[in-house]
């Protein structure tokens, strides 16, 4: 057998393509601005840009962060337009988890407690509601 005709029958092997699913299967889509793929030409690069632009984070990225992150979620459900985030990846009993430790509203440059509600961009978003 040759060595084009072998690997020909390697990529198309059953087991290949199961290792395939299930990886496939072990990482959902991510629909987050901060996550990076470059898979153009071969590259298989990921990472994470809001862990990577924040100095508190220690431990590095895996990809399996994702699957728990709550980033995504707050950028979606915030009240907030400009909310800008810092978080870490912090180790709790058996698993690591990504953790939001800093936002700002980035409109009216307001430390917010809570990352889903900005009390100025509430006050806008209701004299808008309020003018129609």
């Amino acid at each position: 057998m040759s060595a084009i005709a072998y690997k020909r029958n390697a990529a198309n092997s059953p087991n290949r393509r199961l290792c395939d699913i299930v990886n496939f299967m072990s990482n959902k889509p991510v629909n987050c601005r901060y996550f990076y793929g470059d898979y153009h030409r071969g590259n298989n690069k990921e990472e994470c840009r809001l862990l990577a632009a924040s100095p508190s984070n220690e431990r590095p990225w895996r990809r399996g962060h994702c699957n728990s992150c709550p980033v995504p979620e707050l950028t979606r459900e915030t009240n907030c337009r400009d909310l800008l985030l810092e978080a870490q990846v912090q180790k709790r009993f058996l698993n690591e988890r990504v953790v939001v430790t800093f936002s700002v509203c980035g409109k009216h440059l307001m430390d917010l407690d809570d990352p889903l509600h900005c009390p100025e961009c509430a006050k806008e978003w209701e004299s808008i509601r309020n003018s129609l």
